[in-house]
């Protein structure tokens, strides 16, 4: 089911600068900052050979950011995405062996365009699970 790894998001307490280390300390290509109001994020994807890192910003005080951020004030790895050929029969087989799916476990469309979930990181070892369909 698991397919390879899209990107590991991070959040930041200020997007320019979190651009500015990833541009000028370690030469990354950065996307330009995109507004996603669905998520209550600002989204800058950097690329990898390999993968993408997500640098996720709050956007307006009911982010879900915000809340991370306020108990990890320099930011932090948020979650990690891997892809998915199918999302939905992922998430009912996910489901059937006893996995959480957050929110109202209806697909959502993200930051690429495609379908995403999120898994509760109680059912992976602490960590926040997004699956986007490929």
């Amino acid at each position: 089911m698991i397919g390879r790894l899209n990107h590991v998001a991070i959040a930041v307490p200020d997007m320019k600068a979190a651009v500015e280390i990833y541009k000028n300390a370690l030469g990354a290509q950065v996307s330009d900052a995109v507004p996603q109001p669905d998520h209550g994020v600002t989204t800058v994807f950097i690329e990898l050979p390999n993968t993408k890192i997500e640098l996720l910003e709050p956007l307006g005080d009911a982010s879900p950011i915000a809340s991370f951020l306020e108990r990890n004030g320099a930011g932090g790895i948020h979650h990690i995405c891997y892809e998915v050929d199918d999302i939905i029969a992922a998430r009912d087989q996910l489901k059937q062996a006893g996995a959480r799916v957050l929110g109202d476990g209806e697909p959502k469309i993200g930051a690429h365009g495609k379908p995403i979930l999120f898994l509760h990181p109680k059912d992976f070892c602490g960590t926040l699970v997004e699956l986007e369909e490929r």
